[in-house]
């Protein structure tokens, strides 16, 4: 009885340090992805800038514009 109760102690032990490392990974996940939306955010402003300095023409896509060379 003593020796399942000294391993179910050790699982136990071993289970709380994995949760605690999954939680700090979710946590950096988390920040990663705040920093990426606001990286995004920030993208997303200049080129609606970009597009209002621009006279606020539509911006063309890449596949209506004609290759340099034409």
């Amino acid at each position: 009885m003593e020796d399942r109760l000294t391993e179910l102690e050790i699982k136990m032990s071993l289970t709380e340090d994995l949760v605690e490392t999954l939680n700090r990974t979710v946590f950096r996940q988390q920040e990663q992805i705040d920093l990426l939306q606001a990286q995004l955010r920030a993208l997303h402003r200049q080129i609606q800038n970009a597009a209002a300095d621009a006279g606020g023409a539509e911006p063309l896509s890449l596949r209506d514009e004609i290759p340099p060379h034409y």
